[in-house]
Parts: structure tokens; C-alpha cells; sequence
């Protein structure tokens, strides 16, 4: 699991998603938003220019400045007494399949359908430019878990013309990204973040701490664009990893971003710990996104460009009980658990949902 001192603020400033242009694919509005529109001001880190993110007051953000914050803030808890017993697994999966397409974002152009390039959603099947979290709490879902009304997305991807969808039920990791995981807590309700940029460059794609493995099929790895050729009948797939510490005072801020970092290593030793500007330690939620793949492959592209575009977004709509009993379970547990909350090499702890995938 890769790790950086970087936080995500540092490392790619995200309002350049704003942008009224994402490259190939991308589909604007043709409304201006107006002066009377607010803006923020931030430095892009590889273009070295300014880019204004254009904000309006929409659904959790009144008054429109970015700043959505949590009630109550939230401070980290203490560490263990002692060290947790060493274990290799301390997750759980949500496995989520594609709802619908559509160029929105309810993050970046909250209140602005067809702003943004093409999206593909999974998750809560009502996801689109006008979702809040009083919209999204408790709807319908293709999540395995009916308690998970999150919203996920990601840029749509093509080849040529014809878009194509992930393969079946995608599975989203729920990690531990701290060597303590028992001071694992569950998302606040209402938080959302991006993770990456359309604008990042391939490096940079590459260097993002959130990197596994990069796009492969076959026997073609870590790249950082779409191999040129996949075996018949495979699949192109792509692992990355969203910053799990939280500022434990915002739900979301201008850049979607900043609120969250990756952990650090602790200096002498070899421990991941949450920096002390984001003590609250949340799940690491990690996309492993499975695609058709089939043959020729240099008309592979995302609606946001090309293979090191790649970002994603979520915004946590969980029910509170059933997501904090996964969390106690199996991240707090130290369990590799599925979508219920089991853990088949350790049956006797049992799961932490029913048959039914709820809560018992």
C-alpha cells in the first residue's frame, strides 16, 4: 500500500476540475454562470497558472463559498494503549454495480446539470446535479448493502464513439490506511471528496499516492495509459486509493480535497499515522474498476482524456448503524471481510449483516 507525506492539497489542487474544458469527451454547459457567482482562486501544481472554480449556492452548501462544515467537528481518537494485534486484513468490500451515465457532478457543479463531462455512476441510482445529502440518505441503491445510498463515480470511458461500462458489480474497498486500526471511525454523514484530477499529468498520475497498480490487462501492467492491446476476452482494470484522514471539521471544501490527506509514516518507525493537521482516521476507499476488454485499444479513452486522467469521486450517503457495524467488524476487527461483513477464513467471528445483507 503506497504512502506519501503529500497531502492531497499539496500534492494536485482540485480546481482545476472547474475547469470549463476537460479535454476529449467532455461536454460543457453553455450558460454562463454569472457575476454574481462566487469564485476561489488556486494554483495548479503542474500548469503553474490560476484556475477560478465557479461556486453557487446549491442543496448542502447555503451559501455557496465551498465550505460545508461538520456538526459536530470531530477530533481524533486516542491512540491504543498498545499496539493492535499485527494483522494483513482489516477491510470490508461494497460492491456496487453502474446505475447510469450522465454529464453531472454533484460535487464539482452542484446545481448544474450537463456541466460537466460524462460521468458513470454506481451506487444510488438517483445520483445526479442536484444531489444532497438529504437527497441521496436512505434511496434506492445497486449496492449489495441496501444501507449504502452512497453515490461513486467516475469519467465514462470509450472506445471510439461507443461508451463502455464496467463489468458487472464493482468492488470498493473499505481499507484501513493507519497501522492502528482500531482507531478506525466511520465516514460522517454528508462528507464527499475527489480523488485525482482530469488535469493531473501522466506523472503526476503515477506519483499520486492513491497509485497501485495503474491500468492492465493481460500480462501488461503498472501503466499509466491504456495498454495498446488487450487478450480477447479480458479485462482492463485499475486499483486506486482515496486519502483516509479527515480535518474532522469539514464535509467539503472549495478544491474538494484539502479536508482529506493520505497518512504519513511516523519518523522512526514504520508506522502509518494520520498527519496532525487531519487526526481522524476514516476508511481508505479504494476503486478496483473492472472493464471489457478486447483487442485493439488505441481508441481507449476517457470522456476526461486519457488513461492518466483518471479520478473519481464519492459521496457518503451510508445508514449510520449498518456502516458503523461493518467498520467495528471487520476494519476495527482486523477482518478481510465481503459485502456482509464476513470473513470466510475466520468464520467463527462470525458477520456483521444478515442473508439479506442488513443488519440482523
Amino acid at each position: 500500500m503506497r504512502r506519501s507525506s503529500k497531502t492531497l492539497s499539496a500534492l494536485l489542487v482540485c480546481t482545476a476540475l472547474a475547469a470549463t474544458t476537460f479535454g476529449i469527451g467532455s461536454i460543457t454547459s453553455a450558460a454562463d454562470p454569472g457575476s454574481d457567482s462566487k469564485s476561489v482562486s488556486s494554483a495548479s501544481t503542474h500548469t503553474g497558472h490560476t484556475n477560478k472554480v465557479s461556486l453557487l449556492p446549491s442543496g448542502d452548501d447555503a451559501d455557496g463559498d465551498g465550505y460545508i462544515p461538520a456538526n459536530p467537528p470531530v477530533t481524533a481518537l486516542p491512540p491504543a494503549a498498545q499496539a493492535p494485534p499485527s494483522r494483513y486484513f482489516h477491510e470490508f468490500q461494497a460492491n456496487c454495480s453502474v446505475t447510469h451515465t450522465a454529464p453531472d457532478d454533484p460535487i464539482i457543479y452542484p446545481g448544474q446539470p450537463g456541466r460537466s463531462h460524462d460521468h458513470t455512476f454506481m451506487g444510488n441510482t438517483t445520483t445526479n446535479a442536484n444531489s444532497t445529502t438529504a437527497s441521496l440518505y436512505g434511496g434506492n441503491t445497486t449496492c449489495k448493502a441496501p444501507g449504502d445510498s452512497s453515490a461513486y463515480w467516475m469519467p465514462s470511458l470509450f472506445k471510439g464513439d461507443k461508451k463502455v461500462l464496467p463489468i458487472g458489480p464493482q468492488t470498493i474497498y473499505y481499507k484501513a490506511g493507519v497501522t492502528d486500526y482500531t482507531t478506525v471511525r466511520p465516514f460522517p454523514k454528508g462528507l464527499r471528496y475527489v480523488v485525482g484530477s482530469p488535469t493531473q499529468s501522466p506523472q503526476e498520475f503515477r506519483d499520486h499516492p492513491g497509485w497501485v497498480e495503474g491500468w492492465e490487462c493481460g500480462e501488461s501492467f503498472g501503466n499509466v495509459g491504456f495498454p495498446q492491446n488487450c487478450p480477447a476476452g479480458s479485462q482492463l482494470n485499475l486499483r486506486m486509493q482515496a486519502p483516509s484522514c479527515w480535518n474532522g471539521q469539514h464535509l467539503d471544501t472549495p478544491d474538494h480535497q484539502s479536508h482529506m490527506a493520505y497518512p504519513d509514516v511516523k519518523p522512526g518507525t514504520n508506522d502509518n499515522v494520520c498527519p496532525a493537521s487531519h487526526p481522524v482516521a476514516l476508511p481508505m476507499v479504494e476503486f478496483k474498476m473492472a472493464f471489457p476488454a478486447d483487442g485493439d485499444m488505441s481508441q481507449v479513452r476517457l470522456a476526461s482524456g486519457g488513461g492518466h486522467t483518471f479520478h473519481y469521486d464519492f459521496f457518503n450517503a451510508w445508514d449510520e448503524r449498518t456502516l458503523k457495524a461493518l467498520v467495528d467488524h471487520c476494519v476495527v476487527g482486523g477482518l478481510q471481510c465481503d459485502a456482509r461483513g464476513y470473513d470466510q477464513t475466520h468464520p467463527g467471528a462470525g458477520a456483521a449483516l444478515n442473508a439479506d445483507y442488513r443488519l440482523p
